[in-house]
C-alpha cells in the first residue's frame, strides 16, 4: 500500500471496521446486508432525519398521494419512516393510529425505491385480556414464553407479521429490509412488556425467542434488530434487560421534551448523556447507535432545531434520529399533535438551519450513497 493511498483507506474503511459488527441474521438477504454496512460507514459522519407516517397524513392532510409535511417544507422527504404494525396480530384492517395496512404497504415499498429506510414499531395488545399495550394488569410476558397458556397464541401473531414483512417488496422485485424495534421502551412500566409487568430474564428471553422464530423458523431474512430502553441513567441500567450481541444490531432509546421551551436545556443534556451511555456501549459491541423516538411537541420553541436539539447530539452523533408523528389536530384529544415542522410552522426556518448546518441526511442525500448496494 503506498503512502498516497493509505490517507483513503484510514478515512473510508477505518471508521467502518471499528463500528461495523456481524448482523444477527447470518443469512440475510443482500439489500438487508448492505444496509447495514452502508449505515455503518455513515456512522458518526451524517445523521439520517426519520419521521413516523411521514406519507399517510400530516398537520391538516390525510392520504394524499406524494404529500409530505417534511418534503413541503424542506423539498425533499425523509431518509426514515417509521410505521407501527399494532393490528396486524387481531387482522385489523388499519393499525392502532388509523393507517390501512394496505395503504402502508404501499408507503413502505415507496420509501424503499425512493431510496430510503423503514422502520417498524409494534404496539402489539395484551395477550392474556386482549386491551391495549397500555394493560399492565396481568404478567403477559411469562404467559407467551415456551411454557406459557398464551405462547400458541403469540406464534400465531408472530406468523401474521411474518405474512405482511413477505409481502413487501421494492419496484426491484426484492423483500425490503427493515429496522424492527419490537418490545420498546422496556424499562418503563406503562407497557405490558415493560420493567413493571416482568422480569429482565423474562424480557430477555422474550426477545431471544421472537428473534430466533422469526429468523430461523419463519425464514424472514430482512430484518434488522433494534433494541429500545428508557429511563436510564448509567450503563449497567441500560443493559439491564439486554439480550445479548448475538439477538440485536442497533442500540436506540426515546426520549422526548416535556414542559416548556424552559426545559430545553435539561432535555438536551439528558439525551446527550444518553447518547454518550449508548455510544459507548455501541463502540465495544459494534453496534449503530440510533434514537428511535424523541420530539417536542408542537415545537413551540423557534430556535428549537439549532439551540436545543443540535445541541444534544454534538458530541455522539446517532445514525438516525426519527421523530413522532404529526397527526395534526385530536379531536378526542382537543389537541394538536405533531413533532416534525412544516411549512409556517414557527420552527420551520430554524429546522432548514438546523439540517444545513448539522450534516442532517434527508432522502436526496440519502439517496447518493445507494445503501442497498455495496
Amino acid at each position: 500500500m503506498t503512502k498516497k493511498i493509505l490517507p483513503f483507506f484510514l478515512f473510508f474503511c477505518l471508521p467502518f471496521l471499528t463500528v461495523f459488527g456481524q448482523l444477527t441474521d447470518i443469512n440475510a438477504t443482500p439489500q438487508t446486508s448492505n444496509l447495514y454496512k452502508n449505515l455503518s460507514r455513515l456512522s458518526g459522519k451524517e445523521v439520517l432525519f426519520g419521521h413516523q407516517d411521514d406519507l399517510a397524513y400530516g398537520v391538516g392532510w390525510k392520504y394524499q398521494d406524494g404529500k409530505s409535511d417534511i418534503k413541503d417544507l424542506t423539498g425533499e422527504y425523509p431518509a426514515v419512516f417509521g410505521w407501527d404494525v399494532s393490528g396486524l396480530e387481531t387482522d385489523q384492517k388499519k393499525n392502532i393510529d388509523g393507517v390501512p395496512f394496505e395503504k402502508m404497504k404501499q408507503y413502505i415499498k415507496k420509501a424503499y425505491d425512493l431510496g430510503t429506510i423503514n422502520t417498524l414499531s409494534w404496539h402489539m395488545d395484551n395477550p392474556v385480556n386482549s386491551k391495549n399495550s397500555w394493560d399492565t394488569s396481568s404478567m403477559s410476558v411469562k404467559s407467551i414464553l415456551p411454557t406459557g397458556s398464551k405462547h400458541m397464541l403469540y406464534k400465531s401473531w408472530l406468523d401474521k407479521f411474518s405474512i405482511f414483512v413477505k409481502t413487501l417488496k421494492g419496484a426491484d422485485g426484492k423483500v425490503i429490509p427493515i429496522l424492527f424495534r419490537p418490545f420498546h421502551e422496556n424499562g418503563g412500566g406503562w407497557f405490558w412488556w415493560g420493567a413493571k409487568s416482568c422480569t429482565a430474564q423474562e424480557y430477555k428471553a422474550l426477545w431471544q425467542f421472537t428473534v430466533t422464530y422469526l429468523r430461523d423458523k419463519k425464514k424472514l431474512h430482512n430484518l434488522i434488530y433494534v433494541f429500545n430502553p428508557c429511563d436510564f441513567t448509567t450503563e449497567e441500567q441500560y443493559l439491564e434487560r439486554y439480550p445479548g450481541n448475538d439477538f440485536v444490531d442497533v442500540l436506540s432509546f426515546d426520549y422526548y421534551q416535556y414542559g416548556g421551551a424552559e426545559m430545553g436545556a435539561s432535555y438536551s443534556q439528558d439525551v446527550a448523556r444518553n447518547l454518550a451511555i449508548q455510544h459507548k456501549i455501541a463502540k465495544r459491541s459494534k453496534k449503530l447507535s440510533a434514537i428511535a423516538e424523541t420530539g417536542f411537541v408542537e415545537v413551540p420553541d423557534p430556535n428549537w432545531w439549532t439551540n436545543v436539539f443540535a445541541a444534544a447530539i454534538r458530541e455522539n452523533k446517532p445514525s438516525y434520529v426519527l421523530f413522532w408523528r404529526n397527526a395534526g389536530y385530536r379531536e378526542k384529544e382537543k389537541d394538536n399533535h405533531y413533532y416534525a415542522p412544516y411549512p409556517g410552522q414557527v420552527s420551520a426556518t430554524d429546522f432548514l438551519k438546523f439540517v444545513r448546518q448539522n450534516k442532517i441526511l434527508l432522502q436526496r442525500g440519502l439517496q447518493k450513497y445507494s445503501i442497498y448496494k455495496k
